[in-house]
């Protein structure tokens, strides 16, 4: 495996209580995002035509399947911490599409929360998932 790939893996090496931090964090973060993404998983696979907005162009559809595979997918990673570094960047590419383009007219009170999750997401990108995780385990056994 490569310097970067390592790198992307890397939970980070922390105290324990600073794993308890970023493991607390995870499971705060991806559970409220997975309540997000649910309803629109739910949506993409239901019997009516998709109908979702289409911020950067790329058709209904395809914006639903990307939001649901950040959304459920990425959360579900987080979550348990398997490539949590590299889960958070769709993340925090998703929120700063809804701060910054589909919200763009609402005013900072619709914008403040998708921002708020960008900031966690950009933390979790830097600091990695902690020792309490699927990478830790998997960078363990690397070294073996």
């Amino acid at each position: 495996m490569n310097r970067i790939t390592k790198n992307f893996f890397h939970p980070g090496t922390y105290t324990n209580k600073i794993s308890l931090v970023l493991l607390t964090l995870r499971l705060v973060v991806g559970i409220f995002m997975l309540t997000h993404g649910l309803g629109k998983f739910e949506r993409m696979f239901g019997d009516a035509p998709i109908q979702f907005a289409d911020p950067l162009g790329v058709g209904a559809t395809a914006s639903l399947a990307l939001i649901v595979f950040s959304e459920v997918f990425c959360s579900i990673l987080i979550i348990i911490g398997l490539g949590t570094r590299l889960a958070a960047i769709p993340l925090f590419i998703t929120m700063l599409v809804a701060a910054l383009i589909v919200h763009s007219t609402d005013g900072f009170g619709r914008q403040e929360l998708p921002l708020m999750y960008a900031a966690i997401y950009t933390t979790i990108a830097v600091l990695g998932a902690g020792k309490y995780s699927l990478d830790y385990l998997i960078a363990g056994r690397r070294k073996h």
